[in-house]
């Protein structure tokens, strides 16, 4: 029995028993501390050379390249050398002078020759073609407004394709301004620039008028008949002399004919009073405008210091010298427009 308890008390193992002896780990550390700092400080020296190489290696950057000459050749060829040189082309459109410059570069930014990195952005100016390709249809058209109309489609271009000859005026019926034939004729192909001639309407196509007769016609009779004639009246004065009816018409040129032709000049004296007169003061407005192929439209306004302002006469007139009778309160502004452009302005004092 003894026997059999020994050897079970033999076999029964002795418990493990875990803990740290914080006193041999401390002797430890302090016996290993140069080599701890070593350990440390090798490893920020490593892990700084890394990223150090690692920028160097994303700071590079693409190769530099040299930028190619693709002006005047076509889009699609332009495009394939900016691939072959890695390079981006940035497009911008615009309208040139010549129907042969359709689809092919205008111009370039950097220009050729240039050395930039790869993968750039360079500018390419492409041609959208003309702004027309053919001669437009006039006829029956005002000129002005063909001639404003050709004036903005070619703004900016240094050879516009349709340039307007001095053009021819004849008496017609149409409307004056109107263009009544054209050559080259519409629909006429544009592949260099072309003038262009235009036959325009003077006006209605009455070649006479009756002459004039305003003796003794006031200052108001006078404005009637300029804006309802198709004359032109020179109008002088003079200071009304004694016998002579104040602020009328006291002489006119007198014709041989009873006819005269369409804007013939009629020179005509008016006796006017001097100073103000009635609460107005007479006198004749007198300006110098340009000549014109054709009667425009003309008119005089009046802006009184007091009250509104008013219309004096709308009439038509062929230009050069133009007189007009008035009669309007003291301090009166009097401004005359043509083609509702102002080209004179006057205080009557």
């Amino acid at each position: 029995m003894d026997t059999e308890n020994e050897t079970k008390q033999k076999k029964v193992r002795k418990p493990f028993k875990f803990g740290i002896k914080f006193e041999e780990l401390y002797d430890k550390l302090q016996s290993n501390i140069p080599a701890l700092i070593f350990t440390f400080v090798f490893a920020l020296i490593l892990m700084g050379l890394i990223t150090f190489t690692v920028f160097l290696v994303n700071s590079k950057g693409p190769e530099k390249v040299l930028v190619p000459n693709v002006v005047g050749k076509p889009l699609e060829e332009a495009l394939l050398e900016m691939q072959v040189k890695e390079l981006y082309p940035k497009i911008n459109l615009r309208y040139s002078d010549s129907p042969d410059d359709e689809g092919k570069i205008l111009s370039q930014d950097p220009q050729s020759g240039a050395i930039v990195k790869g993968y750039s952005r360079v500018n390419l100016v492409v041609s959208r073609g003309v702004v027309i390709d053919a001669v437009g249809d006039y006829v029956g058209k005002n000129f002005d407004e063909v001639q404003l109309n050709l004036q903005t489609i070619f703004a900016g271009h240094t050879r516009p394709l349709i340039v307007l000859a001095e053009p021819e005026y004849v008496p017609n019926t149409a409307a004056p301004g109107t263009v009544l034939e054209q050559d080259p004729p519409a629909g006429t192909d544009i592949s260099e620039p072309v003038t262009v001639q235009l036959i325009v309407s003077r006006g209605p196509n009455y070649e006479n008028t009756r002459a004039p007769k305003v003796m003794g016609q006031s200052v108001n009779d006078m404005l009637m008949t300029i804006s309802r004639s198709r004359i032109v009246f020179d109008i002088s004065s003079h200071i009304a002399l004694e016998g002579e009816k104040s602020g009328t018409v006291v002489n006119q040129q007198t014709f041989d004919s009873e006819f005269v032709p369409n804007y013939s000049r009629v020179e005509v004296e008016m006796a006017l009073p001097a100073g103000v007169h009635e609460g107005n003061v007479y006198g004749i407005f007198k300006e110098n405008v340009s000549l014109y192929p054709y009667p425009v439209n003309m008119k005089l306004e009046a802006v009184p210091l007091e009250g509104d302002a008013y219309t004096v006469i709308s009439f038509v007139h062929p230009g050069g010298n133009v007189t007009i009778p008035y009669a309007v309160p003291q301090g009166t502004t009097l401004t005359l427009t043509v083609v509702d452009k102002v080209v004179a302005k006057k205080i009557v004092n």
